[in-house]
Order: C-alpha cells, then structure tokens, then sequence
C-alpha cells in the first residue's frame, strides 16, 4: 500500500471517530465525547482479535478440505509465498454466488473465503486471479481496517438514532433542527468516509493482486462475476459484509451506488488491461 493511501486511510479513519464522537457530544455534552471514544476503542479491540470468527461463523464458512480442494490449497500457498506472507486458512462457503473474500487482522491472522459457485462459475486461472486480488488485502491489512470502518460506521448510525430520543430534552427550536440534521446526515457523512475508505483499497488489491498472478485473469474474472451478481444478486445476507467481497454481491435500488463500496467494475477492468500494454 502507497505512503499517499495509508495517510488518506488514516485520515478518513480519523474522521470517522471524530463524527462519533460528535454525536456523543450532541447527546450528552462534552463530557459525553469521552464515551465516545470508550465506544470507538472497545469496539476497534473487538474487531482486531475477534472478527475473522465472527465472519467466517456468520457466512457458515467451512475449512476447506485439503484433499478435495487441493488445487485451491496449491494456488493460496504459490501466491502467498509471492506475496511474503503466511499462507491464510482456506474456507469454502456453500453458496451458488460466485465470490470470495479475505477476513482477519492481517498476514499470519488471516483466512480467505471462496464460494462453491465461484468455483463453478471460473476456469483456474480466474480463480487464482481472484485468490491474489485478497491475499493483497491480507498483505495490506485492509480486511482489518475495512471491518473497524464498517463497525465505527454502524455506531455512528445508532448513536445518530440516540441522539433523537435521548438528547437534551431543553433544546431550543434551532436545538431540535440540529438534533435531527445530525440524526439524518451522520450516516450518510459515515457512509461515505466507509465507502472512500473502501474504493481505495480495492484499486490497490486488484494492481498487487495483478502482479503477483495475471492482470487479464483477474481482469476476466471479475468481468464474470460482475454479469452474475447483475443478473442474480444476492437476496439473503447481512450487507453490512458487502465491502468484504471481491464484487458487491447484494444491488439495490440505483441511487445505491452513490454509497457504493466498490469501484466501478469496468473502471477496475481498465486499470488491469492496462497494466498488460505498459
């Protein structure tokens, strides 16, 4: 990861304890902003040594048998070792979306998801450009600070519902005005800082994974996971998971890619074939 994108990381992290502690302060005063911070610290403790368990329960995620996916197991442990980092362990999640996902607070700490229908769906050489694609994630310890972005912004969203119904009841007219502007853009003010955070590491993820596979594998593959998720997005899952994936598995309404946590996938597509006419 560049010096530019770890400082611009850092920043928008900053920001995002900032905006809760904003909202902790608009609760119960200043002295409320140390809650805050209490809230951001415990939680971000949390995420470090628990949510790669958290995740890989919540998807149903099994360790990946390594007679019966031994190929897989061959393709993680070649990339890992081009990437200098430990190999992760390998789950399969039996599911006909064709995804995959890295989650763990970083090389050594790590383990990498692929779904069966990612298996089905892509020829070996696409698989191993997706596997690359997130074990530059792990390398980079992108799958840490995306889940603490994803949880700082979650307590954001209900501090800002808090603040509705258990603020200072003396508020003046313009007090209320505030109180519920506050209730109303602190989400999307979190959402969007999440989904810069984001944007920025899967550009990052796809040039490493890149280099150490094939531009143009990863290229196609995302290109065919892309045409299955438009055709049959996923409509069961807790999105709150869904900047955790190779490609957003869940679409909605248009207006959602404004909050969008991933690039545009032609966008990504051109920066990889690109990469091939250098």
């Amino acid at each position: 990861m560049s010096y530019m994108n770890g400082v611009k990381t850092a920043s928008l992290m900053a920001l995002l304890i900032a905006l809760l502690m904003g909202i902790c302060v608009s609760i119960g005063g200043m002295g409320f902003a140390v809650v805050g911070l209490i809230i951001g610290v415990v939680m971000n403790l949390g995420v470090y040594w628990y949510s790669d368990k958290l995740v890989l329960k919540m998807t149903r995620a099994i360790p990946a048998d390594p007679v019966r996916y031994r190929k897989l197991h061959e393709m993680v442990d070649r990339l890992a070792n081009k990437a200098d980092i430990p190999k992760p362990e390998l789950y399969i999640i039996n599911d006909s979306n064709p995804n995959a996902f890295a989650t763990g607070r970083g090389p050594g700490h790590a383990a990498i998801a692929v779904h069966t229908g990612l298996l089905h769906s892509l020829n070996d050489q696409e698989v191993e450009g997706v596997l690359g694609h997130e074990l530059i994630h792990v390398k980079n310890r992108d799958t840490l600070i995306s889940t603490i972005a994803a949880v700082i912004a979650g307590a954001i969203s209900y501090m800002a519902l808090m603040l509705m119904w258990f603020g200072d009841d003396s508020r003046s007219g313009y007090g209320w005005i505030t109180a519920i502007l506050a209730m109303l853009l602190a989400p999307i003010a979190a959402a969007l800082i999440q989904m810069a955070i984001s944007r920025s590491r899967e550009y990052s993820a796809d040039r490493g994974g890149a280099q150490i596979s094939n531009p143009l594998w990863l290229a196609s593959a995302l290109g065919k996971i892309e045409r299955s998720v438009s055709i049959n997005p996923k409509r069961r899952g807790n999105q709150a998971m869904e900047q955790m994936y190779i490609i957003n598995p869940f679409r909605g309404m248009k207006f959602s890619s404004w909050f969008s946590t991933h690039p545009p996938t032609k966008d990504r597509i051109k920066r990889l074939q690109t990469m091939v006419q250098i």
